[in-house]
């Protein structure tokens, strides 16, 4: 079960830990470590990062957040290497990645010049950017034949639990990725909620929403942050969202369903 086809596959500029990542997960393929454990290291990945951020050591800070989107890849190519797809472990993913992302902001925040304020709206917008990117690559992979289809365009109702994980959990953490991601997902559908009915997109576009996705936002905050572009990084994620309406727009007159 690969995460795309061969034919749909394109330039990620988000998933540059996707080569280490997939050698990480072939390294454990046969160890007692399951893709839930390699989530809660990319956790602890990312706390790290934080703490460098915190303390001053913005080299170091740099290496951890690149170092959790090369963990973050190992996860997902795990469980598609034993062939175990865990709603589990999509959910807890995601739920990690939002207070990740929250806590460095805030760490940045702290380290700078910028008021709280200021960085709970760069919250906002990272998490809308990121869910732009991830609507349009889910509405992808739910047309590619064989791809990994964990993840739905909408996020309706409770999934039925995959054999080997509990339904109870699958449903707490379905309920919390509602609560957490809804807002998000639900002011991108409205935005383009055509999109959906789309059988695929070209690779430029999917290349150019790459900008977005969660690895290409991480990879900017840690070279910002090394290059000692602090101040600025609270300021450029919010004035990053201007891409946002500039993306639906060439999506909705450049790429429509053929007839």
């Amino acid at each position: 079960m690969a995460k795309l086809a061969t034919k749909d596959k394109f330039l990620d500029f988000s998933d540059y830990g996707r080569t280490a990542g997939t050698q990480i997960a072939q390294t454990l393929k046969n160890t007692r470590f399951t893709p839930i454990h390699v989530s809660l290291l990319f956790g602890v990945s990312g706390l790290i990062a934080i703490y460098c951020i915190l303390s001053n050591h913005q080299y170091w800070a740099c290496f951890f957040l690149i170092l959790k989107s090369i963990i973050d890849a190992a996860d997902g190519e795990l469980a598609r290497i034993r062939k175990t797809p865990s709603y589990t472990g999509r959910y807890l993913d995601s739920l990690l990645d939002m207070l990740l992302n929250f806590l460095i902001l805030t760490a940045i925040c702290f380290v700078s010049d910028s008021s709280f304020q200021a960085t709970l709206l760069a919250f906002f917008c990272i998490e809308l950017q990121g869910t732009l990117y991830n609507y349009y690559y889910v509405i992808l992979r739910s047309k590619c034949k064989g791809a990994d289809k964990t993840s739905q365009i909408f996020e309706n109702k409770i999934p039925k639990a995959f054999a080997g994980e509990s339904q109870k959990w699958v449903g707490i953490l379905f309920k919390s990725y509602q609560m957490s991601y809804g807002v998000f997902d639900k002011i991108i559908q409205k935005l383009d909620y055509s999109a959906a009915a789309l059988s695929n997109f070209p690779h430029w576009f999917m290349t150019l929403v790459s900008l977005y996705g969660l690895g290409f936002q991480l990879l900017l905050i840690g070279l910002m942050l090394a290059m000692g572009w602090t101040e600025h990084i609270i300021p450029f994620f919010i004035a990053y969202s201007l891409l946002i309406p500039v993306l639906i727009i060439i999506r909705k007159n450049c790429i429509k369903q053929k007839e």
